[in-house]
C-alpha cells in the first residue's frame, strides 16, 4: 500500500520449512501505479556460508538479528540459534552502542563491535572471544608496556644526566665564588654549561669577578701611588736639606778658593822674580820651575772650582767641548788616581757648539763622577773610563765609557727620571742626571745611554754645531762676576727639571 519494499518478521518458509524473511518489492506499471508485488524469500540458515567466509579469530562470531533481539542467522550452529532471543529486553536498535562486552547465546562472554543495517532494521554484530582479544592483546599490551618503561628509564636517564650538568656548572660556579671570596681575584675559567640561563650566569660573574679585579688594581694603584708621593716627599724634604747644606759647602769652597787665589798669585810673582836672576843654579831653577809648574795648576783647580761653584752661569757663548773635557779631567784625575782607576781621553773633535761652559761641564762631570762609583760599587780594586770627543756629521758628540756592572733593564726607562738612583743613601740625590738631561734639550742636542763592549755602560749627549758667524754678540759684563761664591748645588734644581 506505501508502495516501498517490505521486509517481512521471521517465519519459518511453507515450502522449505526452514527460518525464512521474506522481501517484498511493488511492481509497478508504465504509468508508476503498483500492480504487484514480488516477494523474495531468504534461507537464513544458508547465510551461515556467507558469514563463514568472513576471516575472523577462532572462536568468532558474526550475528544478525531483528528489533526484537532475535537471532536471524549465525555464522556459527545457525540451526541451532536462528529465532532465538538474544535479550529478553531488547533495546532500540539505534540505542545498542557501537561496542560491548556481553554473553552470546552460547553462553561465551565476546567483545562485539555492532552496525545497522537500515533495510530491516537489523543489528549486524561480529563478536570475538575475550580469551582470544586478550591473548591477542597481550603481546601489545607487553611491547607497549616495555616502551614505557624504556621511555621511563631514557627519560630518568636524561634527568640525571642534565641534572648532572646543572651541578656540574652550579659547582664551578661555587668553586669561582669560594675562591673570589678567599681573596683570589684571578679570572675564572669559562665551561660549557647545560642552558641558556646558566652561560648568562657564568658570563655575569665573570664580568663581576672582572669588575671586583680591575677596581682591586686600581685601588692597588692608587695606594701604591700614594706610597711613591710619600716616599717622594721625604725625599724631597732630605734633599732639601741637603741641598741647603750643600749650598752651604758651595758657598764655603767659593770663599776658600777666592782666598787661596791671592796667596797663589803671590807665589807665582815671586817665582817669576826668581826666575830672571842670571845666577841661580840649573838644581835651582829646576825647582823654580816645579814650583811655578805646580803654582798653575793649583791656579787652574781654583779657578774651576769657583767656576763650577758659580750660581751665575752667564750666558750661552761658543764652546770648545776639548776645553771642558780637559777641566773635568784636572777636576776628577787625582779621585780617580786614588780609585785606581784610569782615565783615558780620545779628542778628535774640531768644531764648537753653542752653549753654556758651565753647564755643558756639569753634565761630563755628573756623567764621570757616575762612572767612577758604578765602578767602586763592584768592589774591583781596579776600573777604567773612557772620555770620547768626536764630530757626528752636523752635532759633536762625547761619551763616557766605563767597565762598571752596567745598568739593569729595568732602570733603564727610569734613569732620567727625578730622583731615581741606584746609589745606597748618600752616594746620590737622583738629581744628576734629570739635569743634565734638561740642560742638553735646552741647547736642541740629545742625551742617552746604551750598553758597550766592556759589559758596562756607555752615556753620551750630542750638541748641534753653529757657524761662529751666526752667534749673537755677548751681553755687556758689568754684572756680577762669575768668580762671585755661590752655593755649588743651587744649578741643580733647576727649572728645567
Amino acid at each position: 500500500a506505501t508502495g516501498k519494499p517490505v521486509v517481512s518478521d521471521l517465519i519459518t518458509g511453507v515450502l522449505s520449512g526452514k527460518p525464512t524473511i521474506i522481501l517484498a518489492y511493488p511492481v509497478r506499471d508504465p504509468a508508476d501505479r503498483v500492480v504487484g508485488a514480488v516477494g523474495i524469500g531468504l534461507n537464513l540458515a544458508r547465510l551461515q556460508t556467507l558469514f563463514s567466509s568472513i576471516p575472523l579469530p577462532e572462536g568468532s562470531v558474526v550475528t544478525l538479528t531483528d528489533a526484537q533481539s532475535r537471532v536471524l542467522a549465525r555464522s556459527r550452529e545457525a540451526e541451532r540459534y536462528i529465532g532465538t532471543v538474544v535479550q529478553s529486553t531488547p533495546s532500540p536498535i539505534r540505542d545498542v552502542p557501537a561496542t560491548q562486552t556481553l554473553a552470546g547465546v552460547d553462553g561465551i562472554r565476546r567483545f562485539f563491535g555492532n552496525a545497522i543495517v537500515d533495510r530491516g532494521p537489523w543489528l549486524l554484530s561480529v563478536g570475538i572471544p575475550t580469551s582470544v582479544a586478550a591473548a591477542r592483546i597481550a603481546p601489545l599490551w607487553r611491547r607497549n608496556l616495555a616502551i614505557a618503561l624504556s621511555a621511563i628509564a631514557a627519560i630518568m636517564i636524561v634527568s640525571l644526566w642534565f641534572a648532572h650538568l646543572l651541578s656540574g656548572g652550579l659547582g664551578r660556579l661555587r668553586s669561582s665564588v669560594r675562591q673570589i671570596a678567599d681573596g683570589d681575584l684571578s679570572p675564572p675559567s669559562k665551561s660549557k654549561v647545560p642552558n641558556l640561563e646558566l652561560a648568562q650566569l657564568q658570563d655575569g660573574f665573570i664580568t663581576m669577578a672582572a669588575n671586583l679585579r680591575e677596581a682591586h688594581q686600581a685601588l692597588d694603584h692608587q695606594i701604591e701611588q700614594e706610597r711613591r708621593m710619600r716616599e717622594t716627599l721625604q725625599s724631597l724634604q732630605r734633599q732639601v736639606v741637603r741641598q741647603e747644606r750643600l749650598a752651604a759647602v758651595g758657598v764655603l769652597v767659593s770663599g776658600v778658593a777666592h782666598e787661596l787665589n791671592n796667596p797663589l798669585q803671590a807665589i807665582l810673582g815671586t817665582v817669576e822674580l826668581l826666575e830672571r836672576d842670571n845666577g841661580l843654579r840649573p838644581e835651582v831653577r829646576e825647582e823654580i820651575a816645579f814650583i811655578k809648574t805646580q803654582s798653575g795648576r793649583a791656579r787652574e783647580i781654583i779657578r774651576n772650582l769657583s767656576r763650577f761653584s758659580s750660581q751665575q752661569t752667564g750666558p750661552p757663548a761658543l764652546v770648545d767641548l776639548r776645553d771642558v773635557v780637559a777641566e773635568v779631567v784636572q777636576l776628577r784625575q787625582r779621585d780617580l788616581d786614588a780609585s785606581s782607576i784610569v782615565l783615558e781621553v780620545d779628542v778628535s773633535a774640531l768644531r764648537k757648539v753653542y752653549a753654556n761652559f758651565t753647564e755643558v761641564e756639569q753634565v761630563t762631570l755628573n756623567f764621570v763622577i757616575n762612572a767612577q762609583q758604578s765602578i767602586e760599587a763592584t768592589g774591583r780594586n781596579r776600573g777604567r773610563i773612557l772620555i770620547k770627543l768626536f764630530d757626528v756629521g752636523k752635532k759633536v758628540r762625547l761619551e763616557v765609557h766605563d767597565d762598571g756592572p752596567g745598568v739593569t733593564p729595568e732602570d733603564e726607562p727610569k734613569l732620567f727620571q727625578p730622583f731615581f738612583t741606584t746609589k745606597p743613601v748618600g752616594k746620590g740625590t737622583g738629581l744628576g742626571l734629570s739635569v743634565s738631561y734638561g740642560i742638553i734639550e735646552s741647547y736642541g742636542g740629545s742625551i742617552g745611554h746604551r750598553g758597550n763592549d766592556w759589559g758596562g755602560a756607555t752615556f753620551f749627549f750630542e750638541l748641534p754645531i753653529i757657524d761662529p758667524a751666526s752667534v749673537p754678540p755677548a751681553p755687556s759684563s758689568s754684572g756680577t762676576s762669575t768668580d762671585d761664591p755661590a752655593p755649588v748645588l743651587q744649578r741643580s734644581i733647576s727649572p728645567r727639571i
